[in-house]
């Protein structure tokens, strides 16, 4: 059993940064693809990007390519999300979420965090 806790959502201005934490428990996480998703009010969850177990290979929705970068420390059993260059479009409930495979949309995870709300001011 994996649970995810992400945190360190907050308020940041247009063209700030921001950097959420996952820490999953589980003896399994190296093994694990790692992804974050994010949910807008009215709006689906939609894929913000994604990591293999190893960290080799990272994958980005077009969306925040150039902007967000996901990167991992199994000793710590924790994925990161670097945001930069934040756009008000980017306010979101973000989630942490845990699968075996890599996949783009959230059928592919098994296992989810609660969410961080990150709220970009114009």
């Amino acid at each position: 059993q994996v649970q995810p806790v992400e945190s360190g959502g907050g308020l940041v201005q247009a063209g700030g940064s921001l950097r959420l934490s996952c820490a999953a428990s589980g003896r399994t996480f190296s093994s694990l693809t790692m992804a974050w998703f994010r949910q807008a009010p009215g709006k689906e969850r939609e894929f913000v990007g994604a990591i293999s177990w190893r960290g080799g290979s990272t994958y980005y929705a077009d969306s925040v390519k150039g902007r967000f970068t996901i990167s991992r420390d199994n000793a710590k059993n924790t994925v990161y999300l670097q945001m930069n260059s934040l756009k008000p479009e980017d306010t979101a409930v973000y989630y942490c979420a845990a699968g075996f495979t890599v996949a783009d949309v959230s059928a592919g995870y098994s296992y989810w965090g609660q969410g961080t709300q990150v709220t970009g001011s114009s």
